[in-house]
């Protein structure tokens, strides 16, 4: 039975208990047992909220046993919550910095309020580095998340430590958030499914109307498809006082994983487009992937042709990409001054979250609209494209390299963190480049290498259809299920 519950998803696990096959305050202490002999393997994990979780379990039971089987999606379903952006109130809240460890949230976020309304009961919070501000999760003060595929490789970032507790099976669903491929980048390193929704489909207040001109989205990993779409639904739509919202879905998220994907064309990616990167080439192994799923696409009868690069070009895309994302470094330190009351020096954070508040006090106000102005200006292009072609999807690997070695970004001064920007402009080239204009985009678990690494394949989709997303995704899901494959490290 154990294992049964271990192996099932959200979704399932919530049906079970409306059923009365288990009780959420079980769930609980299965998750709890393994976060205790899990986590000090992999470090996924960095504050535990255990009393709470079991307070709100006894009351699933109460409700359930009372024969109130409860209309929530997920009700008394165990859940982790990033410790990023999303603020659980009464719980701490650090973001990976040492300078902010020991604040407390005062309030739930509306994205929290939201997961609580859902019947998610949030068991802990999970490892992120410093700000979010790396593509791993390796914070100087949490120590490093560990790829359970391999512990000599990172398991990506910014949501790392949410990919990793859904990989090991500590949850099935977990948070995330997304500001230039952190949702997707983790769950490629660790074989996971994850989705950036588009601009705006979720709410990110109270504090935020949107965050660097709606680069960074809320979200989540999951185990499967459906999971993630089915939260979508629950926490999808604007908050009273929103600057602006998504194009509203035609059906719930959840009823397109039923749906038939029709034939669809999509064009694919071999190469890095121009001003996506300082570079062209991906890794030989990264171009098996995407030809790979290109031929798994055609075979389902989709029409698939690959894409001259070039033809998504723009020119220091990175660069001004970069001028939204190191402007946002110096908001949150700024922001962080007043909420802790302090000064915050060069001995406060780590030398890459300096080098971005260093990099956005050069900035002016003109030089940030005008980052902005370029970013909409590749949207509409990349839009253009979609239509006149009338394409469906753009394919490529979620990322252009496997994962790399964990500490390649490790950096003791200023000089050292400048040249970690050239390894960061490779590794998030095909993920970014959605942040910057909004879409949709989804990191699917569809190939594995010969040493056993997970290559994540993504897919976008023109702005504000999820929707195609979704169908393809349970389509791939159903041919090729990845829920069966564990890491070396997974037990029950």
């Amino acid at each position: 039975m154990k294992a049964e519950l271990i192996e099932n998803d959200a979704l399932g696990l919530a049906e079970m208990i409306r059923d009365g096959e288990t009780k959420s305050s079980e769930l609980v202490e299965i998750t709890i047992e393994r976060i205790e002999r899990i986590n000090p393997k992999v470090n996924a994990i960095i504050h535990k909220m255990y009393d709470e979780a079991r307070e709100k379990a006894q009351k699933w039971d109460k409700k359930i046993s009372s024969g109130k089987r409860g209309d929530t999606i997920f009700g008394g379903v165990p859940f982790l919550l990033k410790d990023l952006m999303a603020e659980y109130g009464s719980a701490p809240l650090s973001s990976g910095s040492a300078v902010v460890h020991g604040y407390t949230s005062p309030l739930d976020t509306e994205l929290v309020k939201r997961h609580k309304a859902a019947g998610l009961i949030t068991v802990g919070k999970t490892n992120t580095p410093e700000f979010g501000f790396l593509p791993t999760t390796e914070p100087l003060f949490f120590g490093p998340t560990l790829n359970p595929w391999n512990q000599e490789i990172i398991p990506g970032g910014s949501s790392g430590g949410s990919a990793v507790a859904v990989a090991t099976g500590i949850v099935p669903i977990a948070h995330g958030n997304d500001g230039g491929g952190s949702i997707r980048i983790p769950a490629s390193c660790c074989g996971v499914f994850g989705l950036k929704p588009t601009r705006a489909r979720n709410p990110m207040g109270p504090y935020y109307g949107d965050f660097a001109s709606g680069i960074a989205v809320e979200h989540a990993l999951s185990r499967t498809v459906r999971d993630s779409a089915a939260l979508l639904d629950a926490t999808s739509g604007p908050d009273i006082g929103d600057p602006y919202y998504a194009p509203p879905k035609k059906r719930p998220y959840l009823e397109e994983v039923e749906e038939d994907v029709g034939r669809l064309k999509i064009g694919f990616l071999s190469s890095i487009p121009g001003g996506w990167s300082f570079e062209s080439k991906i890794h030989p192994e990264c171009e098996k992937a995407v030809r790979d799923a290109a031929q798994r696409c055609e075979s389902l009868g989709h029409d698939v042709e690959e894409i001259n690069a070039e033809e998504l070009s723009y020119d220091n895309l990175f660069m001004h990409f970069g001028i939204i994302f190191s402007s946002s470094a110096g908001q949150t330190i700024s922001y962080l001054e007043k909420l802790l009351n302090k000064k915050i020096t060069q001995e406060d954070l780590e030398p890459i979250s300096w080098l971005f508040v260093q990099n956005a006090a050069t900035r002016t106000g003109a030089d940030y609209l005008t980052a902005v102005a370029h970013c909409q200006s590749f949207s509409r292009k990349i839009a253009q494209w979609f239509h006149k072609g009338d394409y469906d999807l753009l394919l490529n690997t979620t990322l252009t390299t496997p994962p790399i070695k964990v500490g390649s970004f490790k950096a003791t001064n200023l000089a050292k963190a400048g040249r970690n920007i050239l390894l960061m402009s490779k590794l998030v080239a095909f993920t970014f480049a959605y942040n910057a204009s909004g879409q949709p985009a989804m990191s699917v678990p569809l190939y594995w290498t010969a040493d056993n690494i997970p290559i994540g394949i993504q897919f976008a989709a023109p702005f504000g259809d999820e929707a195609t997303l979704f169908r393809l995704a349970a389509q791939l899901e159903q041919e090729r299920p990845w829920i069966d494959r564990k890491p070396p490290i997974y037990s029950y």
